[in-house]
Order: C-alpha cells, then structure tokens, then sequence
C-alpha cells in the first residue's frame, strides 16, 4: 500500500512517516524544492517535489497511492502576510483534496487542528462538538485552518472517505522550526522565560499523536473528528515538570494578562513596521486568555489512542533540542 503524505518535513508529519515505515508501508513525500530535509534525512521514502498550489503536480503525485496524509500546514503566530497563510492552508487543502478525488484515494486523513474547535473558557474542556464560529478563531493561523476544515467537510459531502484529526499540542523529538510550544522548552531552557501567564495546554506526544492518525486511517469513522489529545496542564505546571526533568528553576512570577496584552499590541504595530517577528505575539497573547483544554476520550474510545505520560515525551524533547544545537549553554 503506497502512502503519500504532505508536511512530512514538519513536525507531525516527521513523526507520521516514521511510523509508517514502522508498519511497512511504501511512503511518498511531498516536498518543496527549497524545503529543509533534514527531518527526512536517512529514512526510506520517495520525494515528490512540487508545492500544495499546484493541482496538476499534485495530481501527478497522488499517481499510484492508496491513502493521503494531509499534514502540511502553515502555522505561525505571527505573519505580515496573512494572505500567504490562507493561501496555504485552505487553497492548498482544496487543491490536495481535489487531486485525492480525482485519482480515487481510498482513504484521506486530513490534520486539523484543536484551535479550531470550541472551547467553553472556563477551564472545562471543549470536545469535537463545543460549539464554534469563525468570529472565535483568533489569528491568521486558527482562521485559516478553521475554514480549511470547512473546505474538508465539503469534500466529505462530495464522497471523499475522509478523516479529520484535530492534534492538540504535540511535544517531542523533530520540532525543526520549532513550533510555538517548542520555542517555549528552548526559551526555557536558554532561561529566556523569567515568568509566565495563567493559561493551560493540552499535550500529546508527538509520536502517539502520530500513531493517532494511523489508528484514524484504520478505525475513523468518515466524516468524524477526533481530537488526538492527552493530558490538560497549566502552563505553570508544565514548567514545574520541565524543571524535574531539567534541573533549572521554574519561572515564579505570574505576569497580569493586561499589561502584556498591551505590549503585545504595541510589539505586533512594530513588527508590521520592521517586518521582524514579534518578540510578543498577539494572538499567542490572546490564545493565553483562556486554558486549552480538551477531551480527547473519543479518540480513546473508538480509535485506542495511547495516553503515555506527557513527562516522558518533554523529556525526548528536552534531549532532542539539546542535541541538535537549540540549547545556546
């Protein structure tokens, strides 16, 4: 069974493709001429070179395959053209998609997001059906990703045997960029992170959100959403387990949300001046005003999605970041 899947040189999708070699499967990757493969480097698959926006290349590459991993996604907190982003995530996932129905692919596990779910607030979890609008999402990267969903759904409508995963916070090994919450271990562990906001996560190891989407592939229902979560930290407890496993002392102070939303106004005016990332990203800012917190039972229940402890996959990632050169001292 030939595999082809999108975003391999990420962060998710490094880790779907190796698991997918595990089980044997023949992979195929889709990867832009001027990407990093360094992520790639040393394992057993076919390169496709082409680019999400280019139906007729992408239809050539789907030639032959039986299931799509669509994992390719541009997520940023912070862009000065936030064209660019919709562009990639929802125009690049109409154009896969439709590349998948026009060569029959008889399965499509297509990588979501939890930002693009409800979330009551509050501090209680939101799940696959909290109820959720556009005017919800904030930033670029959730609305954009919130109407790549919408796009799915309608391939979904149009016969496309597709499953949607949303992925929570993944941690672990191969986060090249890093993400957002990677940045947040390697500013801690550089000691760049003096203090912290009230705000909550839900983290996954990155590889058993991997092995999410594989169980998705072979036990989602079409059309259904699962959330591919585990455990639900305050950020303050996060830093308490990356101090255990570090031995660096844990920020002390909790900063008042006000004041930083302030400086992240003022912080995002200049970057669209400068055109350097913000030091203090708005919609992260923002994101912080309400703990993320979500239930991931369903995936549990109808996919077997593993709940290994999250300490172990932050200190994969610890040593991970170490090793590849992201710790300055």
């Amino acid at each position: 069974m030939k595999t082809f899947v999108t975003g391999a040189t990420g962060f998710i999708g490094a880790s779907i493709v190796r698991e997918l070699l595990k089980r044997g499967r023949e992979v195929r990757v889709l990867v832009r001429p001027a990407s990093n493969r360094a992520n790639l480097k040393g394992l057993d698959v076919e390169l496709w070179e082409g680019e999400l926006l280019d139906p007729s290349g992408l239809r050539q590459g789907l030639k032959g395959c039986d299931v799509l991993y669509h994992a390719a996604a541009d997520y940023r907190l912070w862009t000065r053209t936030p064209e660019d982003m919709y562009r990639t995530n929802v125009g690049g996932t109409t154009a896969i998609l439709e590349a998948a129905m026009e060569n029959g692919i008889s399965r499509v596990v297509y990588t979501s997001s939890v930002g693009t779910l409800g979330n009551p607030g509050n501090g209680l979890p939101g799940n696959e059906d909290t109820d959720v609008t556009l005017a919800d999402m904030v930033g670029p990267y959730k609305k954009s990703k919130f109407l790549a969903e919408r796009e799915a759904e309608k391939f979904i409508a149009r016969g496309l045997p597709l499953v949607i995963v949303n992925p929570s916070t993944p941690v672990g090994p191969w986060d090249i960029k890093p993400t957002p919450t990677g940045k947040i271990i390697v500013d801690f562990l550089n000691r760049r992170m003096p203090a912290y906001l009230d705000t909550g996560l839900n983290l996954i190891d990155v590889e058993v959100c991997a092995r999410g989407h594989i169980l998705a592939e072979e036990k989602g229902l079409t059309g259904r959403k699962y959330i591919l979560g585990n455990a639900n930290l305050s950020l303050r407890n996060i830093f308490g387990m990356l101090q255990e496993i570090t031995g660096l002392p844990a920020p002390k102070v909790r900063l008042p949300y006000a004041p930083v939303l302030a400086a992240a106004w003022l912080n995002e005016g200049l970057s669209r001046l400068t055109g350097r990332e913000p030091l203090i990203p708005l919609a992260g800012v923002r994101m912080a005003a309400h703990h993320m917190y979500f239930d991931s039972s369903r995936a549990v229940r109808e996919l077997g999605l593993p709940q290994t402890p999250v300490a172990e996959a932050l200190e994969r990632a610890v040593g991970w970041f170490r090793t590849n050169g992201y710790v300055l001292r």
